[in-house]
């Protein structure tokens, strides 16, 4: 639990942000997204605004010695950019602009009973299902269809 409670407290901050701002209405990111038609900068200030505290958190972390609450770092060491990674984002990038919603919105929009944030959640779980599936079967492992 002593581990869980940063994420949670974080996780529930992050939320509520995302709900504050109104990232949580796909309409906001397909307004944004809407550069001929009506365009709506609310993103753009959000994202902006996540600069300042993402950038102090940088400079913190790097006068560390180690995390308050682990061990070590995890910082990935892999610095190749990789078909994978360019497929993913593509994907990522083209879900977002088809439908307005990305996990972080998605989930917090469940809150409040949007009904399309529950449609992309289930999409999302199937999908990540369907990965670990592929994923099983390419690699040669046993295939388990629970968590």
């Amino acid at each position: 639990m002593r581990h869980a409670l940063p994420g949670l407290v974080v996780g529930t901050l992050f939320g509520a942000g995302l709900a504050l701002s109104g990232m949580t209405n796909p309409a906001r990111v397909l307004g944004f997204l809407d550069i001929g038609g009506r365009w709506d900068p609310t993103l753009a200030f959000v994202l902006a605004a996540a600069l300042v505290p993402s950038a102090l958190a940088y400079l913190l972390v790097r006068r560390m010695e180690r995390p308050v609450m682990a061990e070590e770092f995890c910082i990935p060491q892999n610095r190749t950019v990789e078909a994978r990674l360019l497929a993913g984002g593509a994907l990522f990038g083209i879900g977002w602009g088809l439908v307005g919603l990305c996990p972080g919105p998605a989930l917090a929009g469940l809150a409040f009973g949007v009904w399309q944030s529950w449609a992309f959640v289930a999409a999302m779980v199937a999908g990540m299902w369907l990965q670990r599936l592929y994923a099983d079967l390419r690699d040669h492992r046993p295939v388990h269809f629970t968590g």
